[in-house]
């Protein structure tokens, strides 16, 4: 789904902070800070996990899979392999 690097990587690219991401994916400041701090892929409630990439989505970021190229290319971010 979606690492702690790439949600910190997006929301920095987007320009918000953990509250304004809260706020827009209707989620709590602490989950946002726990989906954070998890080590590697966010492991947590799948409803939360699609708010958070809808609220993403929203605020123009598109997540790119391992492996996957982006759709419009865009500006973006990515880790080497």
């Amino acid at each position: 789904m979606i690492t702690a690097a790439q949600l910190r990587a997006a929301r920095a690219l987007a320009g918000l902070d953990q509250r304004q991401i809260a706020e827009l994916a209707g989620l709590s400041v602490p989950t946002i800070q726990r989906m954070e701090a998890s080590d590697g892929v966010i492991r947590g409630n799948v409803d939360s996990l699609m708010k958070l990439i809808d609220a993403l989505d929203t605020a123009g970021i598109e997540l790119i899979g391992e492996g996957a190229a982006s759709a419009d290319g865009g500006r973006g971010v990515r880790l080497k392999a």
